[in-house]
């Protein structure tokens, strides 16, 4: 029992320390942020919730792999190789192509002109709902940037 523990605690390590060094992650995590917020006010049905939690839990631990294969890469060669260029561009992808699949459900699910313009009009008649809603628009782009340390450790690329 006490192994199991130790790995779950390594495990949440290794997701934050995710957090803090990949943009791309605090990117989703942001959007994910986002996506559950208007999930509550879409009022969304149990099966629509479960396809939500999935897609988002999809697409970090894509974006997870990815980071786990660049450091690997980054790890066997320090110079430029072509080789390591292709591994590390199709690991992108595989998280692009989700991420995209992922926006595209999105859509699906939030795309109701009544009440997105329900949503607009709520928030011009609710001044302080708008500053809140703009100044988490303000920490999440610090956030996503910055990170929760505000240092970027500086990666080879290939």
């Amino acid at each position: 029992m006490k192994k199991q523990l130790k790995s779950f605690g390594y495990a949440f390590r290794g997701i934050w320390s995710a957090i803090e060094e990949e943009g791309h992650l605090r990117f989703h995590l942001i959007a994910a942020v986002y996506a559950i917020a208007l999930g509550f006010y879409f009022n969304l049905s149990a099966v629509k919730w479960a396809v939500l939690i999935i897609l988002i839990g999809l697409v970090f631990s894509s974006e997870l792999i990815n980071t786990a294969f660049e450091r690997v890469c980054d790890l066997t060669k320090t110079d430029f190789d072509p080789r390591i260029k292709f591994i590390k561009d199709i690991s992108a992808a595989a998280v692009l192509i989700l991420s995209i699949c992922a926006i595209a459900v999105a859509f699906l699910f939030f795309f109701d002109l009544n009440k997105i313009k329900a949503l607009f009009l709520s928030l011009l008649n609710n001044p302080i709902l708008l500053i809140l809603l703009i100044i988490s628009i303000i920490i999440s782009v610090v956030f996503i940037w910055a990170g929760p340390t505000g240092k970027n450790k500086d990666k080879k690329s290939a």
